[in-house]
């Protein structure tokens, strides 16, 4: 293994595995490293998003989603069924070969961009440095002309109800349940909470989301937002919101969590508990002291808007620096750091980066939304059509 590169991308998420084949198809000498490790000891490429985030969440929504449509919807159609039912570790084995399959395609990309992929940890050192440590604990000091930060990030847990693998679980570990629980608790509206909920819900499950914030979807245009609320309980979520959680004790009849609200101090018993209230940026052992690479409050690398460290030729991208932590906009970062090193153009319009919510319905939105535009100051127009409307528009 060469110890020279132009580029080392150290991360092989959404950020940094298009980052390393873009370098690569520059034509530039790139190698990458990750150290994803899954629950049964294997190591994979594809980061969060594709082992343990968005692919095998979407898996379980759409296996949930056809058994829910199968079992309340289908009638209407004329399409009768008897004796539906769900297998969770079938659900389980088909989510798990797609991943299989998305993690090694990434493997075959880098490949043939020529990436050399390293599996192990990689930590930038003063001076454009990398230690990489193999997964056999074996040591190596690379060097690169520009190295890319692209290590992610990991989920939020919460100080009063801390992850113990078991009842209490993080968003990977809701992703991996071998039953369906009959009473669920999440903890957060977001993205996750919302879709992993709703996964559950279909099959089953009693859900109750509790949310800290008065509001529902404050990201979201308002009124979108109150549509979909309106939808989501419709199917069963128990939503609550300006529920602030203080902690929980387990008992023998589950796991009881303890909240606050407008009604004062409020409790709700459940068999598992989801902690879905955001992620922060993984940096755990990622930058050595005297590097100069500077992190802000909230734990995120400082970037400009180019994506550049305070550190000539070092560069952070994805989740681990500003703005929405969503795998597409992660991939046009690496994407534009990969061309800039190259000496090419390169521009992230951070006003346009879509989000989507993969409920159903599913909620979307692309730029500013009404309270935004409004809270400018600027004069506008709205415009809506119900989806009823339209028939026949030929």
């Amino acid at each position: 293994m060469s110890d020279q590169y132009d580029v080392i991308v150290i991360g092989a998420g959404p950020a940094g595995y298009p980052c390393a084949i873009r370098a690569g198809q520059n034509k530039l000498k790139v190698a990458c490293i990750d150290e994803w490790q899954n629950h049964d000891g294997s190591y994979a490429f594809g980061g969060t998003c594709l082992n343990a985030g968005c692919i095998p969440s979407k898996a379980l929504l759409e296996s949930s989603e056809l058994y829910h449509r199968a079992h309340a919807e289908f009638a209407v159609h004329g399409i009768k069924l008897t004796g539906v039912s769900f297998d969770v570790a079938a659900m389980q084995k088909r989510k798990a070969q797609i991943v299989k399959q998305s993690t090694a395609g990434i493997a075959s990309l880098l490949k043939g961009a020529g990436v050399t992929a390293l599996v192990g940890h990689g930590k930038l050192l003063p001076g454009n440095k990398v230690e990489f440590t193999d997964k056999d604990g074996n040591k190596q000091e690379l060097t690169a002309k520009h190295v890319v930060l692209a290590s992610g990030s990991v989920p939020t847990e919460l100080k009063s109800l801390p992850f113990d693998g078991k009842d209490v679980v993080d968003s990977w570990g809701a992703l991996e349940f071998d039953a369906v629980p009959k009473r669920l608790g999440v903890i957060g509206a977001g993205v996750i909470g919302l879709e992993l909920g709703s996964v559950w819900r279909r099959l089953g499950a009693e859900v109750v989301v509790l949310e800290a914030m008065d509001a529902f979807l404050p990201m979201a245009d308002k009124a979108v937002a109150n549509e979909a609320l309106k939808h989501l309980k419709k199917q069963g979520l128990d939503i609550r919101l300006g529920a602030k959680v203080s902690g929980a004790d387990k008992t023998k009849d589950g796991v009881v969590v303890k909240y606050t609200d407008a009604k004062g101090e409020q409790t709700v018993t459940v068999d598992k508990v989801v902690v879905a209230i955001g992620r922060r940026p993984f940096t755990k052992n990622l930058l050595a002291d005297g590097t100069g690479v500077e992190l802000d409050e909230r734990g995120f690398v400082k970037v400009d808007h180019e994506c550049r460290t305070a550190v000539p030729n070092v560069w952070a991208v994805g989740d681990l620096v500003r703005g929405p932590m969503l795998a597409h906009k992660g991939k046009e970062e690496g994407v534009v750091v990969a061309d800039l090193i190259a000496g090419l153009h390169g521009h992230v319009n951070y006003d346009l980066v879509p989000s989507v919510i993969y409920t159903a319905p599913e909620i979307a939105w692309v730029g500013q939304t009404e309270e935004q535009v409004k809270a400018s100051g600027r004069a506008y127009k709205v415009g809506s059509f119900p989806f009823i409307g339209p028939g026949n528009t030929g």
